[in-house]
C-alpha cells in the first residue's frame, strides 16, 4: 500500500505542471523501420512541436519512437517505466523518466495528465490501456478526450466487431463507438486533438476538475 502511495506522490509532483500532455501507447515489440515506429515519431515530433508533451510507457519499440519524436521537438518526452522481467527497458529519449512497480499506478498517471490518447498497433498491455480509457470516458469518471487509433489496418476488425457485435447486442450504447476516432496522418491527428479542445481550452472546466481529483 505504501508503495503504491509513493509512486502517486512522486508521479503527481513531477508531473502536475506537464500540461497539456497526449499519453501514446503501443507495442514493445515492433522494429524501428516499422509503419507503427514511423507513425509515432512523426506524430509525436508534431504533438511536440505543437506545444504537447508526450507520455509513453518508456520502453522500447511505440514507446521508444513516442520518446524519440517528442525529445526532439519542443516540449516533454515523458516516459513512465514499468518493472518488468521481459521486453521493459527504458528508452533513451526521455526528458522525464519515472518508473512504476504497480501498473495500477502508472495507468492511473496515463488517465490523469493526458488530454488526448494515441494508440497504435500493440498487444495486450496496448489493448488494456485502450478500453480502459473508454471505460473511463462512456463511465465519465474521466473527462470527454480524443481517443485516436492510428494505423487502421490493424484495427479495422476491432471496430467493426465492436459496432457488429457490441451494439447489435446491446452491450454498449449505440452512440459509445464514437469515441474511438480511427486516423492514419500525423498532420491530421494533431488537427483533430485541437478540433476536440478549440471552443472550451485545455483547461479543466469545474465539474472535469472533481472528476479528475477522484479518479
Amino acid at each position: 500500500m505504501f508503495g503504491i502511495m509513493s509512486e502517486f506522490v512522486e508521479a503527481t509532483e513531477r508531473l502536475s505542471r506537464i500540461r497539456p500532455a497526449v499519453s501514446i501507447f503501443g507495442s514493445a515489440r515492433v522494429a524501428n523501420d516499422s509503419p507503427a515506429y514511423r507513425l509515432a515519431e512523426e506524430t509525436c515530433r508534431l504533438l511536440s512541436d505543437a506545444g504537447f508533451a508526450v507520455i509513453s510507457g518508456g520502453g522500447p519499440g511505440v514507446m521508444e519512437a513516442a520518446n524519440k519524436g517528442a525529445f526532439f521537438g519542443r516540449s516533454p518526452s515523458i516516459g513512465l517505466n514499468i518493472e518488468l522481467r521481459h521486453e521493459q527497458h527504458g528508452n533513451e529519449y526521455q526528458d522525464i523518466s519515472l518508473r512504476f512497480k504497480h501498473f495500477f499506478a502508472r495507468k492511473v498517471m496515463f488517465v490523469k495528465f493526458a488530454c488526448a490518447y494515441v494508440v497504435l498497433p500493440g498487444g495486450f498491455g496496448t489493448l488494456d490501456e485502450l478500453f480502459e480509457a473508454l471505460v473511463l470516458v462512456q463511465t465519465k469518471k474521466t473527462r470527454a478526450m480524443p481517443i485516436i487509433l492510428m494505423h487502421s489496418p490493424f484495427w479495422v476488425g476491432l471496430v467493426d466487431w465492436i459496432r457488429d457485435r457490441l451494439v447489435a447486442e446491446r452491450m454498449i450504447d449505440a452512440e459509445d463507438p464514437q469515441l474511438i476516432q480511427m486516423i492514419d496522418e500525423p498532420k491530421e491527428v494533431v488537427a483533430a486533438i485541437f478540433a476536440h479542445y478549440e471552443k472550451r481550452g485545455f483547461q479543466l472546466l469545474p465539474s472535469e476538475r472533481e472528476v479528475m481529483l477522484n479518479l
